[in-house]
Order: structure tokens, then sequence, then C-alpha cells
């Protein structure tokens, strides 16, 4: 079987902070053919997919300015470097939308863009969601709502939830049932 890695000649650094790292990379295809490639690099994101006692959803409505749009989509965020995922993620449900899951599991991770960029998405189930006095984030989120997981299904074909986690998110929920 022949080897079909790609060979790396050299990254230099592009831009760097504590949200990005920007290189170009020097690679070499298995036929020959070589090219600069630009790869980015994330921290982790955790989001949450809280349900409720009557297999409810919550979803935040947002506008995402790079998209120019109006969507759905879980909360979530960064996950700092020493933080506990599992913790962060029920962190970022308490504060974007005002509820707290008592549960989680994990349920999902994978890589949005993996042919160039590293960002692992890592997806829990929140379950027991309790209000909390936290008021949502006004940064975060224009409304915050329940939907039947049916309805939220809907909602993707209808082009109204399109983050990829959110869409992975329902689409593995409907796994659980």
């Amino acid at each position: 079987m022949t080897d079909t890695r790609w060979t790396i000649h050299g990254e230099k650094l592009v831009d760097e902070n504590r949200h990005i790292r920007l290189t170009t990379v020097d690679v070499e295809l298995p036929d020959g053919v070589k090219f600069t490639q630009y790869v980015a690099k994330l921290p982790p994101a955790a989001m949450t997919l809280v349900m409720n006692e009557r297999s409810q959803v919550l979803l935040m409505w947002r506008h995402r300015f790079i998209v120019d749009r109006w969507v759905w989509e879980l909360p979530g965020g960064y996950v700092d470097h020493a933080e506990d995922i599992a913790a962060a993620a029920a962190r970022e449900v308490e504060e974007e939308t005002g509820w707290l899951p008592r549960g989680m599991e994990h349920l999902v991770t994978f890589q949005p863009a993996i042919g160039s960029v590293d960002q692992p998405q890592i997806i829990y189930l929140g379950r027991e969601p309790v209000h909390t006095d936290t008021a949502p984030d006004i940064n975060e989120a224009q409304r915050v709502a329940w939907f039947a997981l049916d309805d939220a299904i809907a909602m993707i074909d209808r082009g109204e939830i399109v983050g990829a986690s959110t869409v992975v998110a329902l689409y593995r929920a409907l796994t659980l049932r």
C-alpha cells in the first residue's frame, strides 16, 4: 500500500494571540506537488445541548457578524487552558442563557474544518437544567428559547440553524431516542 501522508517542509508564523495561531505550512503531496497551505489553530470550544425533561432543547438567537446572519445556536465558547471542559461548557450555558444543567455528559467531539483549521468542538449533553438568577449576557444572545427536538431539526432545513456545532449536536441527539 502506498503511503499517502503529506510531507511538511516548514512552517512560518503569520499571527498569534490567545484566540488563534495562524501559520503557513509548506507541504508536499505524495505525487510530488508542493504548495503552501494556511493553517489556523484555535483553542477548543465547548458547547452544550441542554435538554429538559420534555426533550426540548435550549437555543440562543444571535447575530453572527462574520456571515451577517441571525441564527439559532447552542451556548458555548472557548475553553481556558487549565479549565475542566465539562465545567467550562456548563459555565457558558449559565452565562449565556441563565440556565444551569445539573448533569453533563460528553456527546461528541469533532473538527469542523479539518483541512485547514484545528479547533476541536467538544459537545456535551446537559440535563436537568435549573433556571438561575444569572441574567443572560447581552453580548451573546438576543433571545433564549426552548424548542422540541423535531422543531429544531426543521430549523436546520429552513436555514435558521447553520453553525456546525449546533447541527452536529442536534443530529447526534436524534440517536439518543
